[in-house]
């Protein structure tokens, strides 16, 4: 091995493209952050500069992706990537149903790093980071911020999970709606 050669870590993740493609693969992470603690997550990667990122595709060919053309990434489902986030555990939580560019409709946690009194959903859609984890019941997904057509808080009886209805409607599950 060169010693110019900087060792990284594979992620495995499944992107949405705005094409409506889904490619399956790997994203190549630092062994440590420029930005906290511990190693570089896809949240980090994919916040930190605009155009493109490598990705490795599950026939092991790599390919560049344009950020700006991803809509959500999800993350396996044991991937705790999100809780990570610093002042996770303080921040307050909405259950939201979100709508993107692509008619999937979304229903998930959003965490709010937002002072008491600034934690509304609006203040949540107000956040610079474009790329923002959205926690299901059972996947981890990375929503680009671009992409999000419809924010709605959830209060009582509305639908919940992570039932996901390509025509951009919220369904229950088990009734025509894809899980992620």
């Amino acid at each position: 091995m060169s010693e110019y050669r900087v060792e990284k870590k594979r992620a495995d993740a499944e992107l949405t493209l705005t094409t409506g493609a889904v490619v399956r693969g790997c994203f190549f992470l630092w062994a440590s952050s420029q930005t906290h603690e511990g190693p570089e997550r896809v949240g980090d990667l994919l916040n930190e500069h605009d155009g493109f990122f490598p990705f490795e595709l599950e026939n092991g060919q790599t390919a560049l992706y344009n950020r700006a053309q991803i809509v959500s990434v999800r993350l396996p489902a044991q991937t705790v990537e999100a809780q990570l986030e610093s002042g996770y555990e303080v921040a307050t939580r909405r259950v939201v149903s979100m709508l993107l560019s692509t008619g999937e409709r979304i229903t998930g946690t959003v965490a709010v790093f937002r002072p008491a009194g600034r934690d509304r959903l609006s203040d949540y859609a107000r956040v610079e980071e474009a790329f923002r984890y959205v926690e299901t019941d059972h996947h981890t997904l990375i929503v680009n911020s671009a992409h999000m057509v419809e924010l709605r808080e959830i209060t009582g009886g509305e639908p919940q999970g992570d039932a996901l209805d390509r025509r951009g409607l919220v369904g229950q599950q088990g009734r025509g709606v894809a899980n992620r």
